[in-house]
């Protein structure tokens, strides 16, 4: 929570976060004191070893030494089968309000994030998308992302199958709020974007 000043982008949007639930994550730990814990357990270190791969060394991983924060949320594509991914530019915010996916009603699609992990394990992560058509809301998804260790590669993470809607009326424009967070409330990308139903590409 200390860190959301550094990793946010302004303050917290109500309507994205999640409903209080009586789950509390752990306390974050640093990636140092995790690799300390239990020094005389060799097949605990290992273990590590092999989970934290070259973030093991203590040093922890940092992709862009000029950018505080630990995680850095590259781009969302549109992944559908039989066709070239659709991909949008998350690494500068301000040209990414605005920006439309089209997409042909009725077809199977997912997201997919590309991002990066530097500088500490980060848990929890989570993808949060609000969509409305002409100011109503119409659906809140969050999807689990899961724990990553700094890494110099970017990591993938896409979104279940989804078929999106067909018919005359579904057709048209749906604005969306997404939200990259994670277990401690930390606003690591938040960005706006629209999707266009159409009859056809």
């Amino acid at each position: 929570m200390a860190d959301k000043a550094k990793q946010g982008n302004g303050e917290p949007d109500p309507d994205m976060l999640e409903e209080d639930t009586n789950y509390r994550p752990p306390a974050q730990k640093a990636l140092e004191e995790i690799l300390n814990t239990d020094k005389e357990d060799e097949s605990l270190q290992k273990y590590k070893a092999a989970l934290l791969g070259s973030a093991a060394g203590g040093q922890g991983i940092i992709v862009k030494p000029e950018d505080p924060r630990k995680v850095l949320v590259q781009s969302l594509q549109l992944v559908v089968d039989g066709r070239p991914d659709v991909t949008l530019d998350l690494t500068d915010i301000n040209n990414v309000k605005g920006t439309k996916f089209v997409m042909k009603e009725g077809v199977h699609y997912r997201l997919r994030i590309n991002f990066y992990v530097q500088r500490e394990i980060v848990a929890g992560l989570k993808y949060v998308q609000k969509v409305q058509r002409m100011n109503v809301p119409l659906e809140k998804t969050t999807h689990m992302v899961g724990s990553y260790p700094p890494a110099a590669t970017m990591h993938s993470f896409q979104t279940p199958l989804e078929e999106a809607p067909s018919g005359m009326m579904a057709r048209g424009s749906y604005s969306i709020k997404s939200l990259f967070t994670d277990d401690d409330k930390n606003e690591h990308l938040k960005w706006e974007w629209t999707l266009e139903i159409k009859k056809d590409w």
